[in-house]
């Protein structure tokens, strides 16, 4: 198997990843210490995982409660949709309004039941609405919304669970 192969993750590969999801601000240097590698080999190693595509980008995840906290903006919804008609062309429209929505965080075709699920972050009731209206109400496609407002967040992760070990990971 050809070494740019998205199966051949070495332990190497695996440890760098899980040092990435941890803290993607660390230097190629303090990387490369923490991973056991050389600069050299770590750089080229994390432009090869980037090559394939395992790591997507690299961003500042925020505290929304801190952000709340400061500026009394925030207001979390996970949001579920059903559509009329199931056809590829409504769910693709549906999914393409829905992640051109600059509130909408994440957004997931899911199976069985509601058609998708979004999480939703605004600032506050009025901006819902505001959203509901222009992604929901105004969508003659849409079926059914229903929303979940968040009163606590228990756990949030971004980290991806990695095979332990030298194991090779199956891509």
């Amino acid at each position: 198997m050809d070494a740019t192969s998205p199966s051949t993750l070495d332990a190497a590969d695996l440890r760098l990843l899980a040092l990435l999801q941890d803290d993607a601000s660390l230097s190629n240097q303090a990387l490369a210490e923490a991973a056991h590698l050389s600069a050299a080999t770590c750089h080229r190693r994390v432009q090869r995982l980037q090559t394939l595509g395992l790591i997507d980008r690299r961003v500042a995840i925020l505290n929304p409660q801190r952000l709340a906290d400061i500026t009394g903006w925030g207001l979390s919804a996970l949001v579920e949709i059903s559509l009329d008609v199931q056809t590829a062309e409504a769910l693709d429209a549906f999914e393409a309004r829905a992640v051109a929505e600059g509130a909408v965080q994440q957004c997931w075709r899911v199976s069985p039941g509601p058609d998708f699920v979004l999480v939703v972050q605004v600032g506050d009731m009025p901006a819902y609405q505001d959203l509901a209206r222009r992604l929901f109400t105004e969508d003659s496609l849409v079926r059914n919304v229903r929303t979940f407002f968040a009163v606590k967040r228990a756990k949030f992760g971004t980290a991806l669970p990695l095979p332990s070990g030298g194991a090779r990971a199956q891509g």
